[in-house]
Order: structure tokens, then sequence, then C-alpha cells
């Protein structure tokens, strides 16, 4: 009971993250199920991209339809991703524990920090191919390696990199983040690891309930807020990843 419980609150806030920030639910919950549910930590990664995956479907559907996802440059971004994200995906297996945890951390650290910063230029929406496939191709491999959906990265990518605007980049994150997320579960069918689909379903109506409101509440907020409440989540989920691992 008491994990069910647990797997319900934090769907929800997985969900209230992917729906109204276009990311963060995989940084959310690989460690609401190691910490809280005590799945090992390969175990939770693969749960982790199960969730995100069904719950990034149903977010992208309500963006779609207010006209939030630049298709184009979602799609490019994500094409570039699904080969490293499957190659990564392989790997994960031979690596220590512990070196994931903290690359994990580190590479939510760093994009807070990036997203923090004044932007150089104005967005504009134009969509340069080779920065966009560059990008794209580094997420990938980052989503195979560590089982995040990407959104953490994708969203400062698409914002900052790209020049899209908040909302728009929101948007199409959740688009990179179901290609990718389906690409990085490829790679790991069949290599035997346990699902514990009594805390999966739960977790995952949960967040699918969760994405809905996010994506209300995000309506009432300006780009920049956003942005900024996307980059403090990701500095304070950093920081507590940290400190388990040293202390």
């Amino acid at each position: 009971m008491t994990a069910l419980i647990l797997a319900l609150v934090a769907g929800a806030v997985v969900g209230l993250a992917l729906g109204g920030l276009g990311g963060g639910g995989s940084v959310l919950a690989v460690p609401a199920l190691t910490y809280l549910i005590g799945m090992p930590p390969a175990e939770a990664i693969t749960a982790s991209l199960i969730i995100v995956t069904l719950t990034s479907l149903t977010a992208l559907t309500g963006h779609a339809r207010d006209g939030n996802v630049a298709w184009r440059t979602g799609l490019l971004f994500a094409a570039a991703g699904v080969v490293p994200a499957m190659l990564a995906g392989t790997a994960v297996g031979h690596l220590p524990q512990a070196g994931l945890t903290l690359a994990f951390a580190a590479v939510a650290g760093l994009a807070a920090l990036r997203m923090l910063r004044p932007a150089p230029t104005p967005a504009t929406g134009e969509v340069r191919p080779v920065t966009a496939g560059a990008a794209g191709a580094g997420l990938g491999a980052v989503t195979g390696l560590l089982g995040v959906g990407g959104g953490f990265l994708a969203v400062p990518a698409l914002a900052r990199v790209l020049s899209l605007p908040m909302r728009r980049a929101v948007g199409t994150s959740l688009l990179v983040i179901t290609i990718n997320s389906i690409a990085a579960l490829g790679s790991r069918a069949g290599t035997g690891v346990h699902l514990d689909w009594a805390v999966i379903a739960p977790f995952t109506a949960a967040a699918i309930l969760g994405a809905w409101d996010g994506k209300r509440y995000a309506q009432r907020l300006s780009g920049d807020t956003l942005q900024r409440v996307f980059a403090y989540a990701l500095l304070a989920v950093a920081a507590l990843m940290l400190a388990d691992a040293f202390i």
C-alpha cells in the first residue's frame, strides 16, 4: 500500500513537470523510483522510460492542439538522436551505477545553469538544421545512457540554441521526448530487466492526469517565469542526488 501511494504522488509530480515544463519527467521519476520506492537504478531507468513515453505522448496532444509544437524542428532534432540513444542504451548495463547517478546529477545541474543565463539573442524560431542535428544527437546519447526522455535538456537546447520561444520549446520538447524514449526503450528490449507493473501502472496513470493539470497551470505563467521554474527544479534535483552520492 505504501508503494502504491508513493507511486501515485510521485507520478502526479512527474506529470505536472512534463505537462507544464515540457521536461523534467525522467529527472524526477528516476530518483523517485530509486529513493522512494526502492527500485535498483537499472530497473528504475527502464521503468522511467515507459512512464515518460506514455505521459509525454498524452501531453503532446494538448500542446499540438494549441499550436505550440514546431514539428519540423522537433522531428529533425529527435531523428538525429535515435541512433545515439539506441547505442548508448546498449552500453548502460556495463557502467557502474554510482557513475550513472553522478552523471545524471551533473547533466541536470549544467542544463539548469544554462537556462538561468541571460539569453544572448531574442527568440526568433529560426531552424538551423546542422545545429539542430548536432544538439539532437548529443541529447539522444544522454537519453539512452541515463534513461531520461531528454526534456530537461531539450527545452534549454530548443529555447537557447535553436531560439524557439519558451512555450513552443515546451511543446516541441514533448515530441522529442516521445521519440527518444521509444528509441531508448527499443535498445533495452530483451535485456532481462525486471519491471514491477504494480508500481509502473499507477505511477503512469497519475503522471498522465498530472500532465493535463501542468499544462493548464503553465498557461498562467510568462515564458521567462516558466524557464526559471524549470531551471530551479533541475538544480534542486541535482543537489539532492549529489548529496545522496557523497553523504
